[in-house]
């Protein structure tokens, strides 16, 4: 069986230090042990990566392109990553892009720019504002659509 590769963009290294009171307390190390437990279920291996650097986030895509599938939480690249969008889009599994806040609402409050994510023009759906479960339920969504068939 190929993994589910899990991809975390800038800053989410730093999860559970880095603004709590929109983060949440949970570190990588926590969103980690979540992805093994929910992607065993299923019997899927992942590959569980974080990068501050795009053209690691691009080498990653590229390398699984023909993953089982792919949970991708762009952060700072959602705005900007022009070059993980273009790799993506040559991705043949299912790609759930995932947000642990939710961008839409903090659009509204911070920064309209928030809400546009360029990344979720080459996802199969998109995840926001679940905290750290969206991991979980990207997992479970990628896993029942390839016991249905779908890629």
């Amino acid at each position: 069986m190929h993994p589910i590769y899990i991809l975390n963009g800038p800053n989410l290294n730093l999860l559970g230090s880095r603004e709590p009171h929109l983060y949440g307390r949970h570190t990588l190390a926590d969103a980690e042990t979540l992805c093994r437990t929910a992607a065993d279920r299923y019997g899927y291996p992942i590959e569980f990566r974080q990068t501050n650097f795009e053209g690691q986030m691009v080498d990653w895509v590229q390398e699984a392109r023909t993953a089982s599938g792919i949970v991708i939480n762009p952060a700072g690249f959602s705005y900007h990553g022009v070059a993980v969008l273009d790799a993506l889009k040559m991705c043949e599994c299912p790609v759930v892009e995932m947000h642990i806040t939710n961008i839409h609402q903090r659009a509204a409050v911070e920064a309209p720019w928030r809400a546009d994510s360029i990344i979720s023009q080459a996802v199969t759906g998109v995840i926001a504002g679940l905290g750290v479960e969206g991991y979980r339920l990207a997992i479970e969504f990628i896993a029942a659509r390839l016991a249905e068939g779908q890629a």
